[in-house]
């Protein structure tokens, strides 16, 4: 009876033992086994076997993970103050250095971030955060990614979501476009004018050079005038055309045989 009982927890403490050493890693997971304390070999993915009290294994996520950037105060290089937050895409691309070169990787990636988006964002002016989003957005990614690499952590994307203005510097940003699309208007107004100015100029010498034509339009601009029936009006005649008109009837008339 004893032997049976002593037999029966040798098989139980072998089967512990067997589930102890087996590790199922998933497809994007792997393992970062350490031998009496020394880094040994990354495993994975699949059934792998560790040794007790020998081995230690650390699981790591391959995955992309998606942090969010909590909402800075960044002063921007015109010296305006504005709360901005953003979104880091990233992914473990070397285990062991994730692992080996920091405690925690997902919050030294965090704190990096923060300090990343207040440092980029602080060397721009307040129109550049909201006209040039991307070219920002590749910036942070990049000193962020430059960063990280030592870390076996590679940053895909970053993507500021939003920057928040105090209420007044939304009214002066306001007053300044509508500012600057009353310049615009102005400014094209000008270039009208200027344009038919010059259209004009260059009609009036055409028209100076050819008498003829002078005298068509001022008798195109009669016939215009005159389909207005609801007044009299009285044009001046020029003298030069009363001229041509008397020379004309000076001519003597042939004599008819």
């Amino acid at each position: 009876m004893i032997w049976e009982f002593g037999y029966a927890g040798l098989v139980v403490a072998l089967l512990v033992l067997v589930v102890s050493t087996l590790r199922i890693l998933r497809e994007y997971e792997r393992g970062v086994v350490f031998m009496l304390g020394r880094f040994w070999n990354v495993k994975g993915p699949g059934l792998i076997v560790i040794i007790p009290g020998i081995q230690q294994m650390v699981r790591v996520d391959l995955r992309t993970v998606v942090m969010d950037v909590p909402s800075q105060d960044v002063i921007s290089r015109d010296n305006v103050s504005v709360k901005v937050n953003a979104v880091v895409y990233f992914r473990v691309i070397d285990p062991e250095k994730a692992i080996i070169q920091v405690v925690n990787f997902f919050e030294a990636t965090s704190q990096l971030a923060q300090t990343t988006l207040r440092a980029v964002l602080g060397k721009h002016e307040l129109d550049e955060m909201l006209a040039e989003r991307d070219k920002l957005n590749i910036d942070i990614q990049q000193s962020l990614d430059a960063q990280t690499d030592a870390w076996g952590i590679k940053v895909a994307t970053v993507e500021i979501k939003h920057v928040d203005i105090d209420p007044s510097m939304v009214r002066a940003i306001a007053q300044q476009a509508e500012a600057e699309r009353t310049r615009r208007a102005k400014i094209i107004h000008a270039e009208g004018e200027l344009q038919a100015a010059e259209k004009l100029l260059q009609a009036a010498q055409m028209l100076s050079r050819q008498p003829e034509a002078m005298q068509l339009r001022y008798l195109q601009t009669l016939g215009a005038i005159a389909g207005d029936k609801s007044s009299t009006i009285v044009f001046p005649v020029p003298i030069d055309l009363l001229g041509q008109f008397l020379v004309q009837s000076k001519k003597p008339v042939a004599p008819q045989v």
